[in-house]
């Protein structure tokens, strides 16, 4: 399959839209819903009409927005989804591709969302170590024990981050 600007909008539209739909929690309708690329030329542009008027039809606020240049670790899908993804379908058996695409297919419609959680905080806390690093790359991407924090019920949705951080970033890009 040639995989093109028109097959991404397809998927995305056809498929991703009405599983986004079908699974956002209700309590959270109101919030923006972010669906990031990466920069491949193949990957719908952020201002895409067809996709907004999907986007439209779904009564959600949902937005495309590309992974800034050679960062994979501002990428959940990058950083930690497809690995998941991946090591949950090994558990399963394919004797063809038919196969193989169903079990993906069952793994990610029964994916856990709290480990979904702990991928975007993941990401979360490399932005943040991003901008400490005022833009740059050289960081550890922080570890905060997400399995105990889970475990004691403390587990965050989203990190706070320092309003000052944030103003100095914002600082540095309107250079």
């Amino acid at each position: 399959m040639k995989v093109d600007r028109e097959t991404s909008r397809f998927y995305i539209i056809n498929y991703l839209l009405p599983a986004i739909q079908a699974r956002w929690p209700r309590e959270d309708a109101h919030k923006t819903i972010w669906i990031q690329q990466d920069n491949a030329p193949a990957h719908i542009l952020e201002n895409d009409a067809e996709f907004a008027a999907a986007v439209a039809r779904t009564g959600l606020d949902i937005r495309l927005r590309n992974q800034p240049a050679n960062s994979p670790d501002m990428n959940c899908l990058d950083l930690g989804f497809f690995a998941s993804l991946q090591s949950l379908t090994d558990r399963t058996t394919a004797r063809n591709m038919d196969e193989l695409i169903q079990n993906v297919i069952m793994e990610y419609q029964n994916y856990d969302p709290i480990i979904l959680n702990r991928i975007f905080l993941t990401l979360q806390g490399c932005m943040i170590e991003v901008m400490k690093d005022n833009g740059g790359n050289r960081y550890k991407i922080p570890h905060m024990s997400k399995e105990r924090l889970e475990a004691l019920d403390m587990l965050p949705r989203v990190l706070s981050c320092d309003s000052q951080l944030v103003q100095r970033a914002l600082e540095k890009l309107s250079i």
